[in-house]
């Protein structure tokens, strides 16, 4: 559930470049191979003190792989970088005492309640304070009355809450959380969100993968990763931008049959269907109304203008990359 032996109750050694730069993940060329397939290619990024940054990617595509190397997990085949001004290879124990990492699968015990779980841990880290550590991650995360509850009879919601308490036992600075809220309803998604910006305005840097563009638009900004490479990286504003896509969208009683039509056109990249409406992309705005205008004169069609959104691009990302499988 927490990387490694993470402890307060020893000074913890300092890093000559761990200068306060306001950015707390540095790493540059990171790249992990299995036998002959390369799960993670060339991977350079930046993540700065106090934001959020979301990690996307298919399943497969090296997220979780690249979050280990970061966190001091995992040791890199090539590469070199710096997670809160420690070496990635080097100073990996330094780096996982300053870490709190959330695994995708629940990690803690069934049948320990929920102060039982935190304790368990505390105790594993011989931490200091524990008593008060448990109390304070408790009341932070709202579990307090459910203390005694055991972590079995849990909703997914109130599990990934008890799994962030155990992260933030030991004070990190930095959060990693590999697709925390998979599984969980969208309302206890929204709660653990508003817990993460909450962290995050106290300057607690959080890195997350996620696969829901909703947790998306949430972060300050996005990596793209795909078969082992990072394809983009930004704001979500910057990165549809940056897409170039005009959209137009089409809508009418039975638009099933004519979404092939559209896609089959040149202008047009890409045809998502919402119910009774097109969401027709394209990157050239001539082009594409051009290629539009018979469809656009129809009486059984209505159309407007419309807006690209995230999922417009990263699909769009995703077809152009290059499968890493063999």
């Amino acid at each position: 559930m927490i990387a490694a032996a993470m402890t307060r109750t020893e000074p913890v050694a300092t890093s000559e470049a761990a200068a306060d730069d306001g950015i707390v993940i540095d790493v540059q060329g990171l790249t992990k191979r299995y036998g002959n397939k390369t799960v993670v290619d060339q991977l350079s990024m930046r993540v700065n003190r106090g934001e959020i940054y979301g990690f996307l990617g298919p399943n497969g595509s090296g997220k979780t792989t690249s979050i280990r190397m970061m966190c001091g997990l995992l040791t890199p085949d090539a590469g070199s970088g710096h997670t809160l001004g420690f070496d990635v290879v080097r100073e990996a124990a330094q780096i996982k005492r300053r870490v709190g990492y959330m695994t995708q699968k629940f990690g803690l015990y069934d049948d320990l309640s929920i102060r039982e779980n935190l304790d368990f841990v505390a105790r594993m880290y011989s931490m200091d304070r524990r008593r008060q550590r448990v109390d304070d991650a408790l009341e932070r995360l709202g579990l307090a009355s459910r203390q005694t509850q055991l972590a079995g009879k849990l909703s997914g919601g109130w599990k990934q809450r008890m799994a962030l308490a155990a992260c933030m036992l030991h004070e990190p600075e930095l959060l990693l959380l590999d697709e925390p809220t998979a599984g969980v309803d969208p309302s206890a998604r929204r709660d653990f969100w508003d817990e993460i910006h909450q962290l995050a305005a106290e300057g607690i840097t959080v890195l997350v993968s996620t696969h829901y563009m909703d947790e998306a638009e949430r972060c300050h900004r996005l990596g793209y990763i795909a078969y082992g490479k990072l394809l983009a990286m930004g704001t979500p504003g910057e990165l549809v931008e940056r897409s170039g896509f005009v959209t137009r969208n089409f809508s009418g009683a039975d638009v099933g049959a004519l979404s092939h039509e559209l896609e089959a056109l040149p202008a047009v990249t890409m045809v998502t269907r919402f119910g009774n409406t097109l969401h027709v992309n394209g990157q050239d705005e001539a082009a594409l109304d051009a290629a539009l205008a018979p469809y656009r004169a129809r009486d059984d069609l209505h159309w407007e203008t419309g807006k690209p959104s995230l999922e417009d691009v990263f699909i769009h990302l995703m077809r152009q990359a290059t499968d890493n499988f063999s």
